[in-house]
């Protein structure tokens, strides 16, 4: 099946969902946020496992930074409707992932930055190629994390390191993510296929029920705040998204990159 910005294939018990705009490092516009989300509401009971990864050389580089520079609300109650909107995907998009009822393998196959970090790390398998890296750089452009990052990250690595990532918009190698336990593996470029193929062809042996449950239980004791996380970067989204600051720094970083989509995101 495709989708705008999505395909997605389901063989042998597993469901590959690739994010598919490589021209813009797989930034996630609105369109393709809303056919990931749809992505994982699934029914059929032969899904045992979902593997999420990007094509080309990029997992996803987040929100796309382009279109949010290029929206024009006439006015501020429709500028906070499209704030709104834009956290309602956000939010939805990670519980999508979280909610799924089978295990949620990432393959980070290159840079995940912002959402698209937040996608990997919201899945409960994760897996990157040595050239991969995971990059919060929202106080870059006036904006706090979102995605449920400020939950999903401190739940992994602790308070210090993510207040490093995030504050500063500190690039974390996929070295360093697996050093510090907020990754299960790194492996070269050339290989992360293949094992991705072997962790996901052994869940899919294993019974299905068992693996809900776990899931949901592992979810519910190491996420418990993730609800009061996604309130809390929604309410402060929606303001910061509809400032000055915020307004001035995206055209700002978006104006040149419309001769270069290669680099959109942020």
């Amino acid at each position: 099946m495709t989708a705008p910005g999505l395909r997605t294939e389901l063989s042998d018990g597993i469901l590959r969902v690739t994010v598919d705009r490589p021209s813009y490092m797989n930034a996630l516009d609105d369109a393709t946020c809303g056919a990931l989300i749809s992505a994982f509401e699934f029914g059929e009971d032969d899904v045992r496992v979902v593997v999420l990864t990007g094509s080309g050389g990029s997992f996803s580089a987040g929100a796309d930074v382009v279109e949010l520079a290029t929206a024009r609300p006439a006015s501020d109650a429709e500028a906070r409707q499209a704030a709104e909107h834009a956290m309602h995907r956000a939010g939805a998009l990670v519980r999508a992932i979280t909610d799924c009822p089978v295990p949620v393998i990432a393959q980070v196959n290159g840079p995940a930055v912002g959402i698209g970090a937040s996608m990997a790390l919201a899945s409960d398998l994760i897996y990157a190629s040595e050239d991969a890296y995971f990059l919060f750089a929202f106080s870059k452009i006036g904006l706090m994390p979102d995605g449920a990052s400020s939950v999903l990250v401190p739940a992994a690595i602790g308070r210090a390191r993510t207040n490093a990532l995030m504050l500063l918009a500190e690039r974390m190698p996929a070295e360093e993510a697996f050093a510090v336990g907020l990754i299960n593996d790194v492996l070269p470029g050339a290989e992360l296929g293949a094992r991705v193929d072997a962790v996901a062809t052994r869940l899919v042996r294993l019974p299905r029920r068992a693996l809900e449950l776990t899931k949901r239980s592992i979810t519910d004791s190491t996420l418990a705040l993730l609800d009061d996380a996604l309130r809390r970067e929604t309410e402060g989204q929606i303001e910061l998204l509809t400032s000055p600051e915020f307004i001035r720094r995206v055209a700002a970083l978006a104006s040149p990159q419309k001769k270069s989509p290669q680099k959109k995101g942020a």
